[in-house]
């Protein structure tokens, strides 16, 4: 985590790139453990953590510039709410966990394309 303002976005960028690689690896457990008898998939709740930080009415600058980083971890749960269709009470849908990992490799690339944008800019503005 670098401690300025200036990299703020940065950072949180790079906080939001650390849960996908979470996500990632919970997901991949999920898949893993598509035949084990009553395996419940897990998941990691980011999004909310991230919507509570950045609430409020200012502008994005200003929210970025307050959010306290330390919160930002994540939770991992176990998903119980999913009914469990399976007679041996796994319920993982590897149709299902595969879309989820597709989605959380297009969040974490597009996360990393922003973190490279975000440093070009500051490049350019210190090379001025």
């Amino acid at each position: 985590m670098i401690g300025s303002n200036a990299f703020g976005y940065i950072n949180m960028l790079n906080k939001a790139a650390d849960a996908s690689v979470i996500r990632q690896e919970l997901l991949s457990n999920n898949l893993a453990n598509n035949d084990t008898p009553n395996y419940k998939r897990k998941d990691l709740n980011f999004e909310s953590y991230l919507k509570k930080e950045l609430k409020g009415d200012e502008d994005l600058d200003k929210r970025v510039a307050k959010a306290n980083l330390s919160k930002l971890d994540g939770s991992i749960y176990t998903d119980r709410a999913n009914l469990s269709y399976r007679y041996d009470g796994n319920n993982v849908d590897v149709d299902v966990e595969e879309g989820y990992v597709a989605e959380n490799q297009i969040r974490y690339y597009t996360l990393l394309q922003t973190m490279t944008e975000e440093f070009q800019r500051l490049r350019m503005v210190l090379s001025r």
